[in-house]
């Protein structure tokens, strides 16, 4: 059975940090791109970044450039997103999702619906 837990999200000051991780359990992180989606109320999901199971290649938002870092441990399973330097526009329930993509076929990371798994999301608040 296929699983990704996100954990890590919390409520947090403009300026501050969090690392988010999300498991995965059912996949290996050899074949599948993961990557983290989020929702803000009344808004639709958008990609924050992915990481590719080929080469490690990452993709940013341009929000989230600069400021978020996205790395993959394959032994663990895990894809943790660090994020600093939060704002409040970062609000949003964070989800990580994963995607399976033959080798050479094209990256469309940014791509909601190529995402196969989604995890149930971990809410991020940062409010003064």
């Amino acid at each position: 059975q296929v699983q990704l837990v996100e954990s890590g999200g919390g409520l947090v000051q403009p300026g501050g940090s969090l690392r988010l991780s999300c498991a995965v359990r059912g996949l290996t992180l050899d074949y599948w791109d993961i990557a983290w989606f989020r929702q803000a109320p009344g808004k639709e999901r958008e990609a924050v970044s992915c990481i590719s199971s080929s080469d490690d290649s990452t993709y940013y938002s341009e929000s989230a450039k600069g400021r978020f870092s996205i790395s993959r441990d394959v032994a663990k399973n895990t894809v943790v997103l660090q994020m600093n330097n939060l704002k409040p526009e970062d609000t949003a329930i964070y989800y990580c999702g994963a995607d399976y993509r033959p080798l050479g076929s094209p990256w469309h990371p940014d791509r909601g619906d190529e995402y196969d798994y989604w995890g149930q999301g971990t809410q991020v608040t940062v409010s003064a």
